[in-house]
């Protein structure tokens, strides 16, 4: 277990910080559009982030956390068509190429609403904070405009994808690690489309689905917790159960106040999480992979994002060295 990030670093001075700061494994992309992600380009990716002493642990199937039509992979979950399966088989020959240059793990979302937020809210010191609060989503738009989806379609769609990514990835020996949908609603509708995969069980038969020990989790702690009552205190038994399976492939570890339908994300010391004892579980269940930050509260001044990040790394780093 061990400190890592993710983001596309573009100069050599971010890649020269993200070394001083320990941070040497990452999740990254190679550079261009993912369609000329080949075995080349990957190993190329590795050799130059390897000069700054920093392993490239994964990189991303470009499924992100974005509305379907703002990923380049947007049929995918939409349904049966000829662009969903030549998408897929785009993403097959994706894998095989990163399987081709010694990648780990890709990371990926199954969404097609993207992420949900309300207005974000003021933390300390004027910090913005992203939040959610279910009361105050917008129930005025009508039906997703990719069309309509249930509980049992979408599971339908998700089982398509996975019997067809699944074996590919077993047999390129690369992790195919899954983003629960952020944030989970329960079994509710939004726009017709149901967040199967923003429940604790919904994670549990996925998990399940085309079992083979290279289909995983992207483990997102902040994103589970906000579908928990009280995730100060189910949290751990939560990664215990996937741990324990060895279905956590990374960590986005992150901190929330509040929980299931309403939450704000804050700093990692500052939540309703007791990050130390959680890093104590994934030490308990013999987690070996990264610990990054994700979603770094808003701050004032030059490079903001990067001292946001930065101050994450030091938490990581120094909750490691404590267990």
């Amino acid at each position: 277990m061990y400190l890592g990030t993710q983001g596309q670093p573009v100069t050599d001075d971010e890649l020269k910080v993200l070394s001083q700061l320990g941070v040497n494994h990452i999740s990254s992309d190679p550079p261009g559009d993912w369609t000329s992600w080949d075995r080349h380009a990957f190993a190329a990716h590795k050799e130059k982030l390897a000069g700054y002493g920093i392993e490239l642990d994964m990189s991303l199937m470009p499924l992100g956390s974005r509305s379907a039509f703002d990923n380049d992979s947007g049929h995918v979950f939409l349904g049966e068509s000829k662009e969903r399966d030549e998408e897929i088989d785009q993403l097959c020959h994706l894998i095989e190429e990163a399987g081709a240059a010694g990648v780990r793990a890709l990371r990926y979302n199954i969404t097609i609403l993207g992420h949900l937020r309300t207005e974000p809210q003021v933390g300390r010191g004027g910090a913005q904070l992203s939040s959610f609060d279910y009361s105050k989503l917008d129930q005025t738009l009508g039906e997703f405009e990719g069309g309509a989806a249930d509980a049992d379609e979408m599971w339908e769609r998700i089982d398509y994808f996975l019997s067809k990514v699944v074996p590919v990835a077993e047999e390129n020996k690369v992790q195919i690690a899954c983003h629960p949908m952020d944030p989970g609603i329960g079994n509710r509708l939004y726009r017709g489309v149901a967040r199967v995969m923003g429940t604790v069980d919904g994670l549990k038969k996925f998990i399940s689905m085309h079992e083979s020990e290279y289909h995983g989790l992207n483990f997102c702690q902040g994103t589970v917790s906000e579908m928990l009552e009280n995730p100060g205190e189910e949290i751990f038994d939560v990664i215990r159960y996937f741990g324990e399976r060895k279905k956590i492939f990374n960590v986005h570890f992150r901190n929330i106040k509040g929980g299931f339908l309403n939450f704000t994300e804050v700093f990692p010391d500052e939540g309703d999480i007791d990050m130390l004892k959680a890093i104590q579980v994934y030490k308990e269940i013999g987690y070996e992979y990264m610990l990054m930050p994700d979603h770094v509260p808003g701050l004032a001044g030059e490079n903001a994002r990067r001292v946001g990040f930065a101050y994450c790394y030091g938490y990581i780093n120094a909750a490691l060295q404590t267990v």
